[in-house]
């Protein structure tokens, strides 16, 4: 791996993203629902990396200038609004890693790339399912 350290504290911070929002999803869709997209998920979860320790030397969590919640990330109205938006953090960290790695691995560029429209279809199944039980419970 080339030694990129400006991206590591960007690829530490998605990493942690991508696998906690796919993580949120994944425990709700299972405990909640027992449905075996949850099986799915948790393939995405479980990404392999080499080295992830070197990206973890750059973390900076206490310094993180955006570290605060936004009014909007605080507020939830249901377990879809939960699950849309951790489906949205897993997707956009997956498109940041995609573009990080493309200077570092480009194997891993596009196993994140092809992660983020595994998680895009993902979703259309996730909201399919929800949309019927919402349905199917009025």
């Amino acid at each position: 791996m080339k030694n990129k350290p400006l991206l590591f504290r960007t690829i530490d911070a998605n990493i942690n993203r991508y696998k906690e929002g796919i993580r949120v999803v994944e425990d709700i869709l299972r405990y909640e629902f027992n449905s075996p997209i949850a099986k799915e998920l948790k393939k995405l979860r479980h990404i392999k990396l080499s080295e992830y320790e070197k990206f973890v030397e750059y973390r900076d969590s206490i310094n993180d200038i955006l570290k605060p919640s936004t009014e909007s990330e605080k507020e939830k109205n249901s377990i879809k609004d939960i699950i849309i938006s951790n489906l949205k953090r897993s997707q956009e960290s997956a498109r940041v890693l995609e573009e990080s790695f493309k200077l570092i691995d480009i194997n891993i560029s596009e196993k994140f790339k092809q992660n983020r429209y595994a998680l895009y279809n993902l979703e259309k199944e996730i909201l399919k399912l929800l949309n019927t039980i919402t349905s199917n419970s009025k």
